[in-house]
């Protein structure tokens, strides 16, 4: 197990490289092709930008798809326990198109679209994604299990809620700094490994994968790559179409990106969530959302962050709004994850999807 496990991690880091390589490669060659597709952008009406913002959506969910289904085959190819699949694997890919579009709006300056759709993410994950799913089926929640992530999940807000305060920057608003972004992917990296740790540990499933039907190595590795790049191009394409229209309709970046983009970077979660409990595999949907909701803050907030010398400014209405509702919507799951009944009920579903509709409305009050 000790082998397989440096192996997952191994082939984890090479993906990693890769996804950061090609990244990198726009960024240092394509600072004009940027600039004329911006202008072209500003030539297009606002509902052909709609139509642009509709269609990169769409695609980052596609790619992710590609990017967990792949990534699921291979790492049972490999004998990766599927616990540590849906906690660790599947998280990730579907949070690659958050991580994706923050990263690359911290490295262009826009620090409020990074981490509104980091924190509009777990907002839109936890209180809808959930919530439907409760109503649409059933939705067990296994109290250990969810003890465990869960009070990692409530960690990590709270030491982001601490990170993102006034006091360690000394001025009006917070700023989450380089450093403190490097401190988050390293917790991302022991979560990793603790969750590889704890698995390896758990004997209750069977880990073996199957030979008879799976495809090779090299093509699974193809296909991921292709999920990356649809999520990179179609990134690169959704932030400068939000901008514009952010612009030209007096929206804050910050609300748009809390909203409209964090509600589709969040479209692979709500997939995965509808099919599992569709499937009757309602765990696997509670265990994809709560990694998820911890890669947000670790992974996507960590890697915009540490991309970036001047760090994430908060903005002002965070305090206000989206930091207090993400820990009433983070504490409220927990205590309906972890009731007697171990199962999370439509009603309760049907309280999160209200609460998320409430968030919505005082969104656009404050405009």
């Amino acid at each position: 197990m000790l082998s397989e496990t440096l192996r997952f991690i191994s082939n984890g880091v090479s993906l990693g490289v890769f996804f950061i390589a090609i990244g990198e490669t726009n960024l240092q060659g394509g600072d004009n092709m940027e600039e004329i597709f911006y202008a072209t952008l500003t030539d297009f009406s606002t509902w052909i930008l709609l139509v642009i913002i509709a269609i990169s959506l769409y695609v980052l969910g596609k790619g992710a798809d590609i990017l967990v289904d792949e990534a699921v085959k291979l790492s049972i190819r490999w004998g990766i326990p599927k616990l540590v699949i849906g906690a660790t694997i599947v998280s990730l890919g579907t949070t690659l198109p958050e991580v994706t579009v923050s990263v690359l709006a911290a490295i262009k300056g826009n620090p409020d679209l990074a981490l509104g759709n980091a924190i509009g993410s777990i907002i839109a994950n936890t209180a809808l994604i959930i919530g439907l799913a409760a109503i649409i089926g059933r939705l067990p929640a296994d109290k250990e299990s969810v003890k465990r992530q869960g009070n990692i999940q409530i960690l990590a807000a709270v030491v982001f809620t601490i990170m993102a305060l006034p006091f360690f920057s000394k001025g009006e608003t917070g700023i989450i700094t380089q450093k403190m972004g490097f401190s988050l992917v390293i917790l991302l990296i022991i979560y990793i490994i603790s969750s590889i740790q704890y698995a390896k540990n758990s004997n209750d499933e069977d880990s073996n994968g199957t030979n008879g039907e799976e495809q090779s190595a090299i093509l699974t590795i193809f296909k991921m790559a292709i999920g990356m790049v649809l999520v990179i191009f179609s990134s690169k394409a959704l932030i400068p179409a939000v901008e514009i229209t952010a612009i030209r309709v007096g929206v804050p970046q910050s609300v748009i990106a809390a909203t409209l983009v964090a509600f589709g970077t969040s479209l692979p979660e709500l997939v995965t969530a509808i099919t599992a409990v569709r499937q009757g595999h309602g765990e696997l949907a509670i265990g994809n959302i709560i990694g998820a909701d911890i890669l947000n803050i670790l992974f996507v907030t960590g890697c915009a962050a540490a991309v970036t010398k001047e760090g994430l400014m908060v903005p002002a209405n965070f305090y206000i709004l989206e930091i207090p509702v993400m820990l009433i919507i983070l504490v409220l799951f927990n205590i309906f994850a972890r009731n007697k009944d171990e199962i999370i009920n439509k009603l309760e579903g049907l309280f999160l999807v209200g609460i998320y509709v409430i968030y919505l409305a005082i969104n656009y009050i404050m405009l």
